[in-house]
């Protein structure tokens, strides 16, 4: 398929601005472009069907299941969208005077109040931008009350080997240290080797439960026991929220710190980029650290006993990503208080299920029962047949759905990692099931094809070697 700029040809246009009825106001030399602004040129109709031919190229979530561990809910309601759009949202400004903001005010308190009631937190910030920006400032937290308390010494932040990669990216921008803790052979974390590593030099613990593995660690209380009494703190990763928000509190479970993926729990799309939303909250006692700006009012902000000099400053501008607060408000409207556990219930419901379905042909890593997600391991299926789980994966694509995360955790070899959702049917996990179940079949019988599998997309398996070796990032005009 043609780049746009390609398809360009000079002279085609579709303006359809109005003669200029107001004199020239020319920019100074110093203000103005040396070379004209690039910019392709077609028609109305070139244009409409260059972008449907891109979007023919997708598979998104409205094309079929979506089963992408670790990533995203998979569902934007259009109502939030709709709510997202009122013009007392999208018309204001942030340096308007506090007065004139209450309505955009209370959206941020209520929706301080509720995520604060679902994480058992006591405040809430909404500055960061995304997952990984609220763990950068989670520690940024973490740093800034141990200094306050002279204990410079706590520079090491231990990280399961299980955890997502931003986790440890996060400690050493931090400016700590990481220290990795292995698993046990359940897929949980060796309390053993957690003991051993925990010290006077232990800032924090960052930890995801249920872990990427999918399972909830049952020694969660003596963990977090363990890191406060050498004097750590704990942070709660929330990309797994989902599985458990309404019938467990991270906070309840000893954590001083969470930050929330709205587009992983509450339904805020997310992707290409962005806009995305990292809020963070955290216990009362690390209030006086939290960002200047982007705390609600309800909340106990820094004090002026305590010094805003306490605070970590700003993270971002303003108070976050605010129309994706909008939406995750209006999803949580819509649930109630009785409908956020039934959530997880089905998140969890679903995953079991399909889980079960597969597990005489593709038995998972760990016995289970899992949570929202459950890992499969094609290690033996690689070493008798010669089949990886990036075969598998294309051939999925075949079957038309989109494939489940791979090779995550690193744990577990050959590893798929298949994250249902709460919101697919039964019918739907039952057709995931037979494709599933199809791809053995074809293992058994005709197992070299997969290895050209995807045929059916629009482009097959690329060359993934030279994609990452040789990428081409750019478009260079001739």
């Amino acid at each position: 398929m043609k780049l746009i700029f390609e398809k360009s040809k000079p002279g085609v246009g579709c303006s359809v601005l109005p003669p200029c009825d107001v004199p020239d106001a020319p920019l100074s030399p110093q203000a103005a472009r040396k070379t004209p602004l690039r910019l392709p040129s077609l028609d109305e109709n070139q244009i409409s069907r260059h972008y449907s031919a891109l979007a023919k190229r997708v598979f998104g979530v409205n094309d079929g299941f979506y089963p992408l561990g670790s990533c995203t809910m998979k569902y934007n309601p259009k109502i939030n969208e709709e709510l997202a759009d009122l013009p007392g949202f999208t018309g204001v400004h942030p340096l308007q005077p506090e007065h004139t903001l209450e309505g955009c005010l209370k959206v941020l308190d209520l929706a301080a109040q509720y995520l604060c009631e679902i994480a058992g937190m006591d405040a809430m910030n909404f500055q960061p931008a995304a997952g990984a920006h609220g763990e950068f400032t989670g520690l940024l937290l973490f740093k800034a009350y141990h200094q306050n308390r002279g204990d410079t010494a706590r520079t090491k932040i231990i990280v399961p080997d299980s955890a997502h990669g931003t986790n440890p990216a996060s400690a050493v921008m931090a400016g700590f240290s990481v220290v990795n803790v292995p698993s046990g052979p359940d897929g949980c974390v060796d309390l053993e080797t957690l003991k051993a590593a925990v010290g006077p030099d232990t800032a924090a613990l960052m930890l995801t439960n249920p872990n990427t593995a999918g399972i909830f660690d049952p020694n969660i209380l003596e963990i977090t026991r363990i890191v406060h009494d050498a004097g750590g703190l704990t942070y709660y990763d929330g990309a797994n929220l989902n599985a458990v928000m309404g019938i467990v509190r991270p906070g309840d479970m000893g954590f001083d710190v969470i930050h929330f993926n709205l587009h992983k729990s509450f339904s805020t799309p997310h992707g290409g980029g962005g806009p995305g939303s990292g809020v963070i909250g955290c216990k009362s006692f690390l209030t006086p650290f939290l960002p200047l700006s982007g705390t609600c009012r309800a909340a106990a902000l820094p004090s002026p006993e305590a010094g805003p000099s306490l605070s970590i400053g700003r993270v971002r501008a303003f108070r976050g990503n605010f129309l994706v607060i909008v939406k995750a408000l209006a999803y949580l409207f819509s649930l109630g208080r009785e409908n956020i556990p039934e959530v997880a219930r089905n998140a969890v419901l679903n995953a079991n299920y399909l889980m079960e379905k597969l597990r005489d042909k593709f038995p998972p890593a760990y016995p289970g029962p899992c949570m929202h997600e459950f890992v499969i391991s094609l290690e033996k299926l690689k070493a008798s047949h010669g089949v990886s789980a990036l075969d598998v994966a294309k051939a999925l694509q075949d079957r038309g759905m989109h494939p489940p995360t791979i090779y995550f955790p690193l744990i577990v070899h050959e590893a798929l990692m298949v994250e249902p959702t709460e919101t697919e049917s039964k019918e739907t996990l039952d057709e995931a099931a037979a494709a599933f179940l199809s791809i053995y079949r074809q293992i058994q019988e005709d197992r070299e094809s997969l290895h050209a599998a995807p045929r059916n997309t629009v482009i097959g398996r690329p060359d993934e070697a030279k994609a990452a070796r040789q990428p081409v990032l750019r478009y260079t005009a001739p």
